[in-house]
């Protein structure tokens, strides 16, 4: 294994994941607002459950 990256994509995003659980763990309500935001923009539709 090379110990010499340059670049460590799964370090990454462990950090991002990270900053996101701190910002969002005490805050649902802005995590909610702006799910809502995305879905405006790109025009999508939350999942609904499929019921057999």
């Amino acid at each position: 294994m090379e110990t010499n990256k340059k670049f460590d994509a799964v370090k990454m995003m462990r950090e991002i994941r990270e900053k996101l659980s701190e910002k969002y763990w005490k805050h649902p309500d802005i995590l909610k607002q702006e799910m809502e935001a995305i879905r405006e923009k790109y025009n999508l539709n939350a999942a609904t459950p499929k019921v057999n």
